[in-house]
């Protein structure tokens, strides 16, 4: 119980640190969180909670990557068309 307690005291410091952070940065630090986190729950119960940890980061930082890279390409798709709608231009498609 007390690792549990210490571990969520970590993980909740850790994200409360978030705020002087781009969006990249945080949502790499966000996934790589939930995903350690997940992978520790599995991890247990499969036997190896260390390992799972260590997975679960990795697919969580990966996923955070990810995430951020489709969340950037949304705002300049919208970002391109706002500006072709407010000269009177079609878009150019982003690249």
């Amino acid at each position: 119980m007390k690792k549990l307690i210490l571990a969520a005291t970590v993980l909740t410091v850790a994200l409360a640190s978030c705020a002087d952070m781009t969006t990249t940065q945080q949502r790499a630090l966000s996934g790589t969180a939930i995903g350690a986190g997940g992978g520790a729950v599995i991890g247990a119960i499969a036997g190896n909670a260390a390992l799972g940890a260590g997975i679960g980061a990795a697919a969580g930082l990966a996923g955070g990557l990810i995430f951020n890279k489709v969340k950037q390409d949304q705002a300049s798709s919208y970002n391109a068309g706002y500006q072709a709608g407010a000269t009177g231009q079609a878009p150019t498609p982003p690249r």
